[in-house]
């Protein structure tokens, strides 16, 4: 291809969205926005291993979606203990000795039932008294576990495998490795994020984590994006998961778009980002939101 000069054959879909040639982790890969994106690439061609700490989750998942063509393979380990992710990092690295082209850090958890209004009704917002209580119910554990897991797991997991990734972009000339890490709208909104101030907190560290990232690996030439989503059906979201490991939301959403996001609407943003035609990105914040950020006080940035 020459200097910015393409032929029609070089800008088709098929080529721009290509993910055959890539070697993929998805943290949380076996349910949710994990399946999603685990399901997207496997259909376009990528060897796809899946992380989660559920063993029963992973093989479910292998069993109903590795149909191809690409390859769906289970790993167990919890990405928000160091020892665990340095032990996925030493079998990874012996299954790719090339290396891997695509970190997605996706596995999240939330723990704000204490004072989520849909669990734990809403104070007297006018009230300072009511606010008070109402929040004060939230424990320094529910904080620190979700640290632990939706912030820290991004870093440990990234610092980790930045050797496998960094050789693993030498693999497709003119391809870059790349961490895409999936953070929220919640960490742009103004709001209390329906009572959930840890949850929200943890994802607006997750981003800015993600620019550290960037920055931290330009010499690498490792890139890092994040895709900051709104609401899109996940056990996250509804509290469970169907027998096909995934959920389902029902009811209409306050977005300009008026319904949660789909399979689809991930799947488009990820091959976006992991094809050819995704390479020049970095350091950049995708919202897949359904508009949900204009119709709420948000910080996006």
């Amino acid at each position: 291809m020459g200097e910015g000069k393409a032929s029609n054959e070089q800008l088709k879909g098929s080529k721009l969205f290509d993910v055959s040639h890539v070697t993929a982790l998805v943290t949380g890969g076996g349910t949710g926005i994990g399946l999603m994106i685990t399901q997207a690439l496997v259909a376009n061609g990528a060897k796809v291993y899946i992380t989660s700490r559920r063993e029963e989750v992973l093989k479910k998942t292998d069993e109903l979606y590795d149909s191809g063509p690409g390859q769906i393979i289970p790993l167990q380990g919890d990405v928000s203990d160091k020892e665990d992710v340095a032990r996925l990092y030493k079998e990874l690295s012996e299954k790719e000795p090339k290396g891997i082209q695509l970190l997605v850090n996706n596995a999240g958890i939330a723990r704000d039932d204490s004072t989520k209004f849909s669990t734990a009704g809403q104070p007297n917002m006018d009230d300072a008294e009511s606010i008070s209580q109402h929040f004060l119910k939230s424990e320094p554990e529910s904080w620190a576990d979700t640290f632990r897991t939706n912030v820290g797991s991004i870093f440990w997991m990234s610092m980790t495998f930045l050797p496998l990734l960094a050789k693993g972009k030498d693999v497709t000339p003119g391809y870059t490795s790349q961490v895409i890490n999936v953070s929220s709208i919640s960490g742009y909104m103004k709001g209390s994020s329906n009572g959930q101030f840890a949850y929200a907190s943890s994802k607006a560290a997750a981003t800015h984590l993600s620019r550290m990232l960037a920055t931290t690996f330009v010499g690498t030439k490792v890139r890092v994006n994040t895709i900051a989503p709104g609401v899109f059906p996940s056990e996250m979201t509804t509290g469970s998961s169907d027998e096909d490991n995934k959920s389902v939301i029902k009811s209409k959403m306050s977005n300009p778009a008026g319904r949660p996001g789909k399979d689809t609407d991930m799947a488009a943003t990820v091959l976006f980002l992991v094809g050819p035609g995704g390479v020049f990105y970095n350091e950049q914040v995708l919202y897949p939101d359904g508009g949900n950020t204009l119709t709420q006080p948000a910080a996006r940035a």
